[in-house]
């Protein structure tokens, strides 16, 4: 069994067997699911948006603008 202490901020490190094992890196999203008094600890899958230099701008993503843009 692997181990490992919260402190007293409620925090812990994922012991390194438990991250090479779901193929965990720094910004990866962890998900909890509590079943039956144990919690089931999982790698998310995120979003591809961060290959999207202009996924950040969809704000401008209107009607308007696709019309008042369309010929640049």
């Amino acid at each position: 069994m692997i181990t490992s202490k919260m402190t007293s901020k409620a925090q812990t490190t994922i012991p390194q067997a438990v991250r090479m094992a779901l193929n965990l890196k720094p910004g990866d999203e962890i998900a909890y699911k509590i079943e039956d008094g144990r919690v089931i600890l999982m790698r998310t899958e995120t979003s591809v948006q961060g290959d999207d230099p202009f996924a950040t701008f969809s704000e401008w993503d209107s009607e308007a603008d696709r019309n008042a843009y369309a010929d640049l």
